[in-house]
């Protein structure tokens, strides 16, 4: 059973996590309401972009980072067998990123901050929405030491000894996350913060939105990790099985750390300041970081179909039947790969220069985008926080049916949503846009779509709503007294690991190998603006 400081650490990350998700949920269901055009009570552009950019930030910086946090903390002290270290560090990190979310809060929620979930100037948002997201980051970045020091405290307790998967994966992220939220926090600190203050007139906004793609891209890795953690640590062992490869998972997360890195310029294929160069360079490691997904998905599907077979599963496929669906990791873990499988698809495409171009700024964008965070990544988390509630909380879920109905619901309102997103993007509907009502016949083909897009997002919002209702009244579930010794299980390796190569069971070396990549492909992107004459920029918004 996890210590009780533990517990309420945990606890109060998922409580901000999943209370920001509710009010996101609500809000993203608003965005399809008034963008479909059906509604036209509710069309308010002001009112749009205030609450796409509020759904944005809580959805993509705040959820996450909180979840990660949590989740992280339960992982260190559940697989390494230790205390957590420095559990008053811990306790700052949270209270620094919830002081930063609701300063953030504040002007998004006036309206003052519109200006979606990215750092694009010339669009401009009050200085306190600025830093209150510094605020965020550098709370996670105690998170971040702490996972590190741990990591390294029990290798040096145990010489030559494999840290846990779960742990190593942990680690990893943490280390992705330092390397890559450095991008923003430079473009925040340095440019954003000043000019809004007045301190500055003008901005470089090439050098900005470069500085804002160092972040862009990787930051997705930081969001999917505890997904794959989830996938190879929980998953097996909810279906009866066990992992297929535990080095498979090690090197998965290696070149998820090293490649997502240096990705972030096809994000800017469409922009005059990068040469074609660096883009190409950067196309291609786009292509590279597909690899450990692969292998991801190989090593799940593979322990999948052991336990399948354990479970008497007989011919080719026949083992995917004998699963206990009715487990919502398992169920979940089979969900989340159909849509990473989809959504993967259409990374392809947007990392394709040519392809990029066709589907650039449409809705398809938002589609693929959806589909691996709300789909893949979420479902996850929904799947992880089923599992670890009742070892948080000391109380069973009020339901085994819920879950898989809001799990399948999860599913299907993503599937729907993103299809009709996809289409609407190949025939050439705008993204960040308030209103999608033309006058003109060659939007007559969006409608059916439109009304597809409605009736996914109705989906969607019945789930979240039936996803914080589960968590809050099992929450709420009056205490028998004892506590149930729960404990938090993780999946065995089917051949057992003592003992791995260096290379797999520290990064020393791959810190190495990202610096080296990262000035390669990052190098002079930046150092350009400084030595060159570049044009200024005029503020526009707030």
């Amino acid at each position: 059973m996890l210590d009780p400081a533990v517990r309420k650490l945990a606890l109060s990350h998922f409580a901000v996590a999943f209370g920001t998700f509710g009010l996101a949920a609500v809000m993203g269901f608003y965005q399809v309401l008034e963008r479909s055009g059906m509604f036209p009570a509710l069309q308010s552009p002001g009112v749009y972009f205030a609450s796409v950019s509020t759904h944005g930030v809580l959805m993509a910086y705040v959820l996450t980072t909180f979840f990660i946090m949590g989740f992280g903390y339960v992982t260190a002290v559940s697989s390494l067998k230790t205390p957590l270290w420095y559990l008053k560090g811990a306790w700052i990190g949270f209270w620094i990123s919830t002081a930063g979310t609701v300063l953030a809060a504040i002007p998004l929620l006036l309206g003052r901050a519109s200006v979606l979930y990215t750092f694009y100037p010339p669009v401009q948002a009050h200085a306190v929405f600025y830093v209150g997201a510094a605020l965020l980051v550098v709370g996670s970045w105690f998170w971040c030491v702490i996972m590190i020091v741990m990591h390294g405290h029990w290798k040096k307790a145990h010489p030559g000894e494999a840290v846990p998967l779960p742990m190593f994966a942990t680690t990893a992220n943490a280390i992705l996350w330092l390397w890559t939220s450095a991008g923003v926090a430079a473009e925040v600190v340095f440019q954003l913060i000043p000019w809004a203050l007045g301190f500055k007139e003008t901005v470089d906004v090439g050098l900005a939105r470069t500085l804002f793609a160092w972040t862009l891209h990787p930051i997705v890795y930081f969001w999917l990790i505890p997904a794959y953690i989830a996938l190879y640590s929980f998953v097996p062992k909810a279906a009866g099985g066990k992992l297929f490869s535990d080095e498979l998972g090690r090197a998965a997360f290696i070149m998820l750390l090293v490649l997502s890195l240096p990705i972030g310029f096809h994000h800017l294929y469409m922009d005059p300041e990068q040469g074609t160069g660096f883009k190409l360079s950067h196309g291609a490691l786009t292509f590279l970081v597909a690899v450990p997904t692969l292998m991801t998905a190989f090593t799940v599907s593979a322990s999948l179909e052991l336990a399948g077979r354990i479970r008497g599963g007989t011919g080719l496929f026949g083992w995917i039947g004998a699963l206990p669906w009715r487990n919502p990791m398992v169920l979940a873990g089979i969900l989340a790969g159909a849509m990473l499988v989809l959504g993967g698809f259409g990374g392809l495409v947007n990392a394709s220069y040519a392809m990029n171009a066709m589907v650039h700024n449409t809705a398809w964008v938002a589609g693929h985008f959806h589909l691996i965070f709300g789909g893949t990544t979420i479902i996850m988390y929904m799947a992880t926080a089923y599992y670890l509630w009742p070892r948080l909380t000391g109380k069973p879920l009020c339901s085994n049916t819920l879950p898989l109905a809001q799990l399948w619901s999860w599913f299907w309102g993503f599937a729907i949503l993103t299809t009709a997103w996809h289409i609407l993007g190949l025939l050439g509907q705008p993204r960040r846009i308030s209103t999608v009502t033309y006058n003109s016949p060659l939007t007559f083909a969006w409608d059916p779509y439109v009304l597809t897009m409605v009736v996914g997002g109705t989906v969607l919002t019945v789930s979240a709503g039936l996803f914080v209702y589960i968590l809050a009244q099992s929450y709420r579930q009056a205490s028998t007294g004892t506590v149930p010794a729960y404990e938090i299980e993780y999946a065995e390796a089917l051949g057992a690991v003592t003992r791995v190569h260096p290379l797999l069971n520290g990064f020393r070396a791959w810190n190495i190998a990202i610096a080296v990549l990262m000035l390669m492909n990052f190098g002079y992107p930046i150092a350009q603006f400084f030595l060159i004459k570049t044009f200024d920029s005029t503020p526009w918004g707030y």
